[in-house]
């Protein structure tokens, strides 16, 4: 059901991408929009986990110079069945993680040091389980397709009154509507936004589902959200203040709006969690200090 929602959500955004350039440049301005649409997705497709990892100025990790957190998500990756990705730290105190990259065999996933200072292994264990969840998934590339046609679309509605008449490459009847074009300027970008939202809040219960199942703690992980989200949002994040687009790549949100939020209620998360927790998960280990040193009392 996720993947059918998925699919009819981005095919909204295609669709909606498309009319936005027929109605300033008719059919010549819809075809030029889906040549655009297609550029930006291949460039991203192959540079999309180097771009994100810059933006958060991410240090790659080995087992000789964070032992604890990269055998960590290595035994993860075993457990998923899925190849060894790259490891990152993200030097900020913002407690958050993210996964990047196009496909399982060149992913990257990162955390904060907030996060490992503020979490035990456990917890620390089911939140990268989370995001070996979206690159299970493939959800990494999905976003990255959903972020790059909503900036196109804000794009070309910031540029169409300007340009639209020229897309076309007409004049007269080829130029567009003056209240139709006025709409799509403040229309279209907003629903745009409201899709790339559903979008990701579809994908996050996704990955709930699939770290729960991966580090056999759906608790852990409910309790990750519950000591994090607060803090998430309360401590800055510059990555995010730069570039409001990347608050869809996190754990937890790093603003709160229940209307506009690329996350679920984290309640709402919690739940379901705690719903898998009931079914017959494994219980919980007990607490340890910290995923950075899980021998430290």
């Amino acid at each position: 059901m996720n993947g059918f929602k998925t699919a009819m959500l981005l095919a909204a955004l295609t669709a909606l991408f498309m009319g936005l350039g027929y109605i300033f440049g008719g059919s010549g301005g819809a075809a030029i929009a889906l040549v655009v649409a297609a550029g930006m997705n291949l460039f991203t497709f192959w540079n999309a986990d180097s771009i994100v990892l810059r933006m958060h100025n991410a240090r790659e990790v080995d087992e000789r110079t964070a032992p604890e957190f990269y055998n960590l998500v290595a035994g993860l990756a075993r457990r998923a069945q899925l190849p060894m990705p790259r490891v990152y730290l993200v030097e900020s105190p913002n407690p958050n993680a993210f996964a990047t990259g196009r496909n399982p065999r060149n992913a990257a996933v990162a955390a904060t040091t907030g996060l490992l200072d503020m979490l035990d292994r456990e917890e620390v264990a089911a939140v990268m389980a989370h995001e070996l969840g979206h690159v299970k998934n493939r959800d990494t590339l999905i976003m990255t397709m959903v972020a790059t046609i909503a900036g196109a679309i804000s794009m070309i509605a910031n540029f169409g009154l300007f340009f639209g008449g020229h897309l076309g490459g007409g004049s007269g009847e080829n130029r567009p509507n003056p209240l139709a074009a006025m709409a799509a300027v403040f229309m279209a970008p907003f629903a745009a936004m409201i899709v790339q939202m559903a979008i990701s809040r579809t994908r996050e219960f996704g990955a709930d589902k699939a770290g729960a199942e991966i580090s056999g703690n759906p608790r852990a992980l409910a309790s990750a959200l519950a000591r994090i989200a607060g803090p998430a949002q309360a401590v800055p994040n510059a990555a995010s203040e730069r570039n409001p687009a990347a608050a869809q790549l996190y754990i937890v949100p790093t603003s709160v709006s229940d209307l506009f939020s690329t996350h679920p209620a984290t309640e709402k998360r919690i739940a379901a969690l705690m719903a898998m927790e009931n079914r017959g998960a494994a219980s919980p280990s007990r607490r340890s200090a910290s995923a950075l040193d899980p021998n430290r009392r």
